[in-house]
């Protein structure tokens, strides 16, 4: 029985997969359990890496190590290339308001944070493994990590314990200030829910369709070109039916339109009005009908899957020119968009094209339509991603007033490098498309891993560290959690006059806490919280990262 002793206890490669594999399954599988219908989710997997750690079962340093960083890297990375799409766009119209406040909980936070050092004395990197733990964020404990070990060429185990201490009270002080300020508002469902009817700002944005009859004379006999750009805004004319003529017709640039023929126009909701006071009346005549006018006529949705396409505007394709079809609307991750001539379109896009059979057959194969090809992971772009990513956190920099080279490290590197190439990689012809399962599938991965690895290492002196005053980082943490979150939520309600669902979703955004989200989701009973949530998430996170660097490069 020596091998299974040596398996158990032993140093070697096989020891260190199959703890690292133990300690990662058990926490998954604790992770589905539920009490008052809050879970902890994965980050059992550093409980249970914490117990093996407090058993002695650990892992090579080096091997340690590695798989940490490394987790890290992944899961900051697939991150990034989430939110990267939307990161930029999330500071529009309302979106700025709400990142402003998310910013507000952000810095109120460390500031709290700050001042609990000042007054207990706590070192401040164990400080920043507890403001980690309390706003429940695991990147901002791998960028702590990293940065301690790159100005001190050492690891701070207090860290890792903080943010265990403090993790489980922060997922339930978030959902406890959003039931007390749902109390100190008198917050009335029925009444939140018709003001967001009445005011609907996410759907104003979306791709609509509606028919129009030509009765302004100043645009009788003008191309739709030179229509286009007497009026600002973004839309498409899909089909035209001539009065005169009674004939259907895909209009091109140099169509013309000439009093009451019928247009079918494709728009966001809030252009309707513009729209339709320069072109004409609205008169009912639905899609349906649009197509029993020319059975020679089909729509089809079809994916962007060549590669040579990614990148490349509707315009550039000269589609109407070339095939004598219409692109209608993109859908990109579930969102239809105006198929503006000036619109990118990017690997996985849906486009609505209307044309004959004929000639969709020749714009699918223009396009791809495989979704085998979608299914293929573009490794190339992931790993000179990561490639960059390292290279960009590895570069010092000075900052006025730190006596040493500042570096984003191996999370703040990867983080910004995929937020660009994200959203700007489709226009030099990189291909950055992942399947949503495949980012992930990385991402899980990734955290997991990194979870794992800070478990073991935190274990060791956990429970000595806890006995001997680390309890009241508990006290601390709950502090840290919910004094930003009560002083936003109440500037949130009265100040700006937010909706209850939409300062829900902000406040779990703003501790990017899937567990608050669904919670505020099956409260509000629709998808406002997750609209904000979403809205806030992606400079929320690469805040909690870039802060908890920056608490310990000036205040350590």
């Amino acid at each position: 029985m020596e091998w299974l002793h040596e398996l158990i206890f032993g140093t070697g490669v096989a020891h260190s997969i199959l703890i690292l594999a133990l300690a990662i399954s058990i926490g998954i599988l604790l992770g589905k359990v539920k009490i008052f219908g809050v879970s902890l989710g994965i980050t059992w997997i550093l409980f249970i890496g914490i117990f093996f750690g407090h058993l002695g079962l650990g892992i090579d340093e080096n091997v340690l190590q590695f798989l940490k960083e490394f987790g890290l890297i992944l899961f900051i990375y697939s991150i990034g290339m989430q939110v990267g799409p939307s990161f930029f766009s999330s500071f529009k119209q309302e979106g700025l308001t709400l990142n402003l406040l998310a910013t507000a909980i952000v810095f109120l936070g460390v500031i709290t944070a700050y001042v609990i050092h000042l007054i207990t004395g706590v070192p401040i990197p164990t400080m920043v493994g507890i403001l980690s733990g309390a706003v429940t964020n695991t990147p901002g404990l791998g960028a702590a990590q990293q940065t301690y070990f790159d100005m001190t060429g050492q690891h701070d185990p207090s860290i890792a314990m903080g943010y265990a201490v403090a993790y489980p009270l922060g997922v339930v002080g978030i959902i406890l200030t959003l039931i007390i300020l749902r109390y100190l508002f008198r917050i009335d469902f029925e009444k939140e829910s018709k003001e967001l009817e009445d005011i609907n700002a996410s759907k104003l944005t979306e791709a609509r369709m509606f028919s129009l009859q030509v009765q302004n004379p100043a645009i009788f006999g003008k191309t739709i070109q030179e229509i286009k750009r007497l009026i600002d805004c973004e839309f498409v004319i899909s089909r035209v039916l001539h009065a005169d003529t009674e004939a259907l017709e895909i209009p091109r640039p140099d169509t013309r339109l000439f009093e009451n023929d019928k247009v079918l126009i494709v728009s966001n909701l809030k252009n309707i009005g513009v729209i339709e006071a320069f072109i004409g009346k609205r008169i009912d005549m639905g899609k349906s009908e649009w197509d029993k006018l020319d059975s020679q006529l089909v729509s089809r949705r079809i994916v962007i899957t060549k590669p040579e396409i990614n990148g490349k505007s509707i315009g550039q394709l000269q589609l109407r020119n070339i095939y004598g079809v219409n692109i209608t609307r993109v859908n990109r991750a579930g969102v239809d968009l105006v198929a503006d001539a000036g619109l990118r379109l990017q690997l996985g896009d849906r486009v609505t094209v209307v044309g004959s059979e004929a000639a969709i057959a020749n714009v699918e194969q223009l396009l791809g339509n495989s979704l085998k090809r979608l299914r293929e992971p573009n490794l190339v772009a992931i790993f000179i991603g990561i490639a960059l990513g390292v290279l960009l956190g590895s570069i010092p920099f000075m900052i006025p007033g730190i006596p040493q080279p500042v570096k984003l490290g191996l999370a703040g590197g990867p983080l910004i490098v995929s937020i660009l190439l994200s959203k700007f990689g489709p226009k030099f012809k990189l291909v950055t498309y992942t399947t949503m399962s495949a980012n992930l599938m990385l991402r899980e991965i990734g955290i997991a891993i990194f979870l794992a690895c800070v478990g073991l290492s935190a274990g060791e002196g956990f429970v000595e560290t806890i006995v001997n005053g680390g309890y009241k980082w508990i006290g601390y943490g709950v502090i840290i959690t919910m004094v930003p979150l009560f002083i936003v939520g109440i500037i949130g309600r009265k100040g700006f006059k937010l909706n209850y669902f939409t300062l829900m979703g902000l406040i779990s955004g703003s501790m990017t806490d899937p567990p608050a989200l669904s919670y505020s989701n099956a409260v509000a009973g629709n998808d406002v919280p997750a609209v904000s949530y979403a809205t806030v998430y992606p400079l929320v996170m690469f805040l909690r990262v870039i802060t908890a660097q920056l608490m310990i490069l000036i205040f350590l």
